[in-house]
């Protein structure tokens, strides 16, 4: 296991981590580190499979493999790096939002209910404070200069973290990783749905100036409308038409670089697991054929970086671990949150 800091004056990035140490294996304290990463593990809106909400757990657990030098990004852990302990109200409310919801998901929505029409309202209210939660807490890390990223749970666990950002950088671009576009109006009723996400960013947060998603293939009608309509504020780089151009001859690099053309000064990350190609997330909830390969998904982190834009926050979600002895999705999941960090503070410094 690497990377155990066992004292400031002996650490060794190169020794092994201890058991039970924190993420990474590092010591650091809210207080001290740069990077801030906040556990919201939730799942109560999932429609398919479930474990997401044990992916912060599995992360921090795999985190402690990943050694501390990196080729590409040097050594992230020196600015330091903490884990924050969960909230433990966020984990009630979504438990109580879950047991309402999983009726409503199994007929796929609680039309013709009018009891299953009181839960879908109630699921929202509870949804809402954990938003509220969420958002307090990355406020006030943001507020105290530190880089925040969550770690979830289902991808509506960092809508509250998205508006905090938001809040404090206008024009805010999002950087969109999924398989899925997420832009369903209260998917199954249920206004913070996973499938929702982006929907709810669009028609809730001016703040944000453009959505860019990459890796999308698969969305429904009312998506794609929403899109075209957007006006250009939702640009979408299908996983098709990606792999066509792929296909034809076009380096990834310049893939890379027309995307990232798209995005403004200020961007915040948001990466669904399952962008990924579904080989190297197996578990998470709704896996989609194709995808990017990791190196692609670091490869565009890194174009990022270099037309000089700044990764101001992050999260990722739908990190679902597999049965007992399967850390695969946990690993990938922690080497993916290293490289997120090492680009965003190398995007700081060089700002």
């Amino acid at each position: 296991m690497k990377g155990a800091k066992k004292a400031p004056a002996s650490f060794d990035p190169d020794a092994a981590a201890v058991p039970g140490s924190g993420v990474f294996g590092l010591s650091d304290s809210p207080e001290r580190a740069r990077v801030v990463l906040l556990p919201v593990p939730v799942e109560a809106t999932t429609s398919y499979g479930g474990g997401a909400s044990r992916g912060p757990a599995a992360i921090l657990a795999a985190s402690r493999q990943v050694d501390l030098y990196d080729a590409e990004t040097g050594r992230p852990y020196e600015a330091g790096i903490a884990w924050l302990q969960a909230d433990r109200r966020v984990s009630r409310l979504d438990r109580d939002a879950k047991r309402l919801a999983k009726p409503i998901v199994a007929r796929g929505g609680p039309s013709g209910s009018k009891a299953l029409q009181r839960a879908a309202v109630r699921i929202s209210d509870l949804g809402a404070r954990v938003n509220d939660a969420v958002r307090r807490i990355a406020r006030e890390w943001i507020g105290r200069g530190k880089l925040v990223g969550v770690v979830g749970g289902d991808h509506s666990a960092p809508f509250g973290a998205i508006e905090a950002q938001a809040e404090r950088h206008p024009g805010l671009g999002i950087l969109h990783l999924d398989a899925h576009a997420d832009l369903r109006d209260a998917y199954e009723g249920l206004t913070w749905s996973h499938a929702s996400i982006m929907h709810n960013v669009a028609t809730r947060l001016p703040g944000v100036a453009r959505i860019v998603q990459v890796g999308i293939r698969d969305l429904s009608g009312t998506e794609a409308a929403m899109i075209r309509s957007s006006g250009g504020r939702i640009r979408t780089w299908f996983d098709p038409d990606l792999q066509r151009s792929l296909l034809g001859g076009t380096a990834f690099s310049e893939l890379a670089k027309r995307i990232v053309d798209d995005l403004p000064d200020a961007v915040y990350l948001s990466f669904d697991i399952d962008g990924l190609d579904p080989a190297l997330c197996p578990h998470t909830g709704t896996p989609v054929p194709g995808g990017l390969s990791f190196a692609q998904a670091t490869y565009l982190l890194r174009a990022v970086v270099e037309s000089g834009r700044r990764i101001v926050g992050f999260d990722l979600c739908e990190v679902a671990p597999g049965p007992r002895g399967d850390e695969w999705d946990g690993n990938v999941g922690a080497r993916l949150l290293y490289k997120m960090i090492g680009w965003a503070l190398l995007s700081l410094r060089r700002s």
